[in-house]
């Protein structure tokens, strides 16, 4: 049996979150003899959906593999990773080898090819004016009155910090299939993802409290200061931050809002609950904490914090994830249309790491056809699951 703390620097690893001191461990473990069959079969349950999603051509499999080598001795100890690497491409090899042998050459039964809408990033400006943000080059950032208030830099708005004497806010909508990365005028970075809006203020002003308005899903480094602090309004949730870094996830159409502290510290409290009306829950980093919109329970758990940040490294990991689940963030990363017309998958939980810059929404539904059976066709640039 592998245990918990090997699994996730196995996954953080894969997902390319793993520090010096994670590689080390990681190393030492797998220079176990005894370990390497436990390792490759690991790699074979839950990492195999990057070669079942490629092209089946060995000699394509094998060259993917050796830039993976090339790519990780450039990283952290080249001897120690290389040990790593050897293993994990090994195991990952014979499973691409074993899956063409078995089905042959890929079937291209489902080869219509789905165009991902593109919408635009937008910001609203306090006047209700509404602009329209590109991502390339630099522009200046203007109030509704002129006034240069900051930078685009490419796919980031960055804020000048100024005397302000009120409250001015704008509100960045960042759709489905993009994300777009923000610094406040504190010096605060919060990188947005795909389908996700903040409303902020141009300018803090002294003496008050860093507010800011979130929907969807965003990680936050926030800039400290102790004389001001830092709330995320999560819609019913009222996140209290003491400087540190932690990712937020409060879509809508979610039952759960999730906040995954990596650095710091962070309190939860509902936002309609004054001070002293109950008790702050305060996480500790590794720790999840989960407000249930309909009976409006604050709970946590421990976790591996790389798999709910992966989405900044353009990478979905799901461990134990319903398929409902799955779908929902599809559409939000790739801006397609999923009808599920399976109700007995939705509920069902599934293991998949998808390197959603490089692997296209068909190469995804083509691995879970391979791997899992489920049927789908593309119809109207739809895909419909049957």
């Amino acid at each position: 049996m592998i245990s918990k703390e090997i699994e996730n620097l196995i996954v953080k690893y894969l997902s390319q979150a793993a520090s010096a001191e994670d590689l080390d461990v990681l190393n030492n473990w797998i220079a176990d003899d005894k370990n390497h069959q436990v390792y490759k079969d690991f790699i074979k349950t839950h990492f195999a959906i990057t070669l079942a999603m490629n092209d089946s051509d060995i000699n394509k499999i094998k060259e993917e593999l050796r830039k993976e080598i090339r790519k990780g001795k450039k990283q952290y100890y080249s001897r120690r990773l290389l040990s790593v690497m050897k293993y994990a491409a090994i195991a990952i090899f014979f499973i691409g080898v074993g899956i063409i042998w078995q089905q042959g050459v890929f079937d291209k039964t489902q080869n219509a090819v789905i165009v991902p809408r593109t919408d635009a990033i937008t910001l609203e400006l306090e006047n209700g004016d509404i602009e329209i943000i590109t991502e390339a080059g630099t522009a200046q950032v203007q109030d509704s009155n002129g006034k240069v208030v900051g930078v685009r830099q490419g796919n980031k708005l960055v804020y000048d910090q100024s005397e302000e004497l009120k409250l001015v806010y704008n509100t960045l909508t960042v759709p489905n299939g993009k994300q777009f990365n923000i610094v406040l005028s504190d010096g605060s970075n919060v990188h947005l993802n795909s389908g996700s809006s903040i409303k902020y203020p141009i300018n803090f002003l002294k003496g008050q409290r860093r507010q800011v308005f979130l929907t969807g899903e965003a990680f936050f480094e926030v800039a400290h200061d102790q004389e001001n602090a830092f709330i995320v309004n999560a819609q019913d949730l009222d996140i209290q931050v003491y400087g540190t870094k932690f990712n937020v996830s409060n879509y809508p159409e979610d039952r759960d809002t999730e906040v995954v502290l990596v650095e710091g510290s962070v309190g939860l409290r509902e936002s309609s609950l004054e001070n002293g009306n109950k008790a702050e829950v305060y996480l500790k980093p590794g720790y999840m904490g989960v407000y249930n919109k309909s009976d409006n329970n604050i709970s946590q758990e421990e976790v591996n914090t790389s798999i709910y940040t992966s989405w900044m490294n353009g990478n979905l990991v799901f461990r134990n994830s319903s398929f409902e689940n799955i779908i929902q963030k599809l559409q939000r990363h790739y801006n397609v249309v999923i009808i599920n017309n399976n109700e007995k998958l939705a509920n069902e939980t599934f293991n998949a790491t998808i390197e959603t810059q490089h692997e296209t929404i068909e190469q995804v539904f083509n691995y879970f056809n391979k791997v899992y059976q489920i049927e789908y066709k593309i119809i109207e640039n739809k895909i419909i699951i049957h």
